[in-house]
């Protein structure tokens, strides 16, 4: 049993639609916890920094940007392969790929304002929640 976290995030097209209670539904019905999480405005610096890896491709600016249009909800989500799961929860990116059932399959009508984010491997979980939670450091220490 492969007891994981993972890094998720409501993007401000799944807050303004009112999702985020839909959306954490549906890691709970999964089993999964969320063991931290926060309503917020993100700062330019802090989508910068998280979104690294992308910087200088085309869509950067407009990803950047995107995340600077409302409020988001970021949270930690906890559980038996967490990483992979989440994701399959969350669907394909092309709203013509995701499957119904999942959340992008059922809310998503665009490959960028697709409602979610989930980190993609333990080591973007690791740098992603010391991004968004420092405080939780400790939980890479058990």
């Amino acid at each position: 049993m492969a007891i994981e976290q993972t890094l998720v995030i409501i993007k401000p097209d799944g807050v303004k639609r009112g999702l985020i209670g839909q959306v954490i539904t549906r890691y709970e019905q999964k089993g999964f916890h969320i063991i931290a999480g926060k309503l917020m405005m993100a700062e330019r610096e802090t989508i910068e920094e998280h979104y690294i890896e992308h910087k200088g491709k085309p869509f950067y600016e407009d990803l950047v940007n995107y995340f600077l249009e409302g409020v988001i909800f970021v949270m930690v989500v906890e559980g038996e392969n967490a990483i992979e799961l989440v994701r399959r929860i969350h669907g394909n990116k092309d709203p013509k790929e995701a499957l119904p059932g999942t959340i992008r399959g059922d809310f998503s009508n665009s490959t960028t304002r697709n409602i979610v984010h989930a980190s993609d491997c333990k080591d973007s979980v690791k740098r992603e929640i010391e991004i968004w939670f420092p405080q939780l450091e400790y939980i890479y220490k058990k």
